[in-house]
């Protein structure tokens, strides 16, 4: 996160706790005429459990409750100077990763990871996340670990198995036939 991000979080995360959800993290992205304020938002671990026992997530009216209070609270204020569009969002499949709990939390996790400066001739990488060690996160890139300081980490986010969500398209020929393939499988020619 930039330091403005930082900021803008600090100053809104009471607010956002007080409405019975968390705030993950902030991305402040200034652009000439207007900025974008977006914030991420989640249930606490310790809340997960809805009541009915299933687990409870962000809802829309989370994201509209959030919305409200951070803009009256952004207009008394006044972190931004200038127009900027207030974005409140869950998490979604591919979460950012904005804290260091982040990356202990999801150890074991695939994550694309954009650094601030160049380490070992990269830019950027995808790589499980291992472990946090003191200020630096490991990553297990090409077979081998790769620490960086958490401090060079621009942004991060998590890679999500479409596999294991059962959402990762079939290779034709496995399930389903291939486009053009006749539908009772494989044609025989006649001779």
């Amino acid at each position: 996160m930039t330091d403005k991000a930082v900021e803008i979080a600090n100053l809104l995360a009471p607010t956002v706790r007080s409405l019975g959800v968390e705030l993950l993290g902030a991305e402040y992205l200034p652009a000439p005429g207007s900025a974008v304020l977006r914030l991420y938002i989640d249930v606490p671990a310790d809340q997960a459990g809805g009541e009915d026992g299933q687990p409870r997530s962000v809802t829309i009216e989370d994201c509209e409750a959030v919305s409200r209070e951070v803009s009256a609270q952004l207009d008394v204020e006044d972190p931004i100077s200038g127009q900027y569009t207030l974005e409140v969002s869950s998490p979604g499949l591919d979460r950012p990763l904005f804290t260091q709990a982040h990356y202990e939390r999801f150890a074991g996790e695939t994550a694309k990871v954009t650094l601030k400066l160049p380490q070992d001739g990269r830019r950027r990488l995808q790589a499980q996340i291992v472990r946090v060690e003191g200020g630096n996160v490991v990553f297990l890139l090409d077979g081998n670990e790769f620490v960086v300081s958490f401090e060079n980490i621009d942004k991060a986010r998590l890679v999500p198995d479409w596999a294991a969500l059962g959402l990762a398209p079939t290779k034709p020929g496995k399930d389903k036939p291939s486009k053009g393939a006749p539908k009772g499988g494989a044609s025989k020619a006649k001779k």
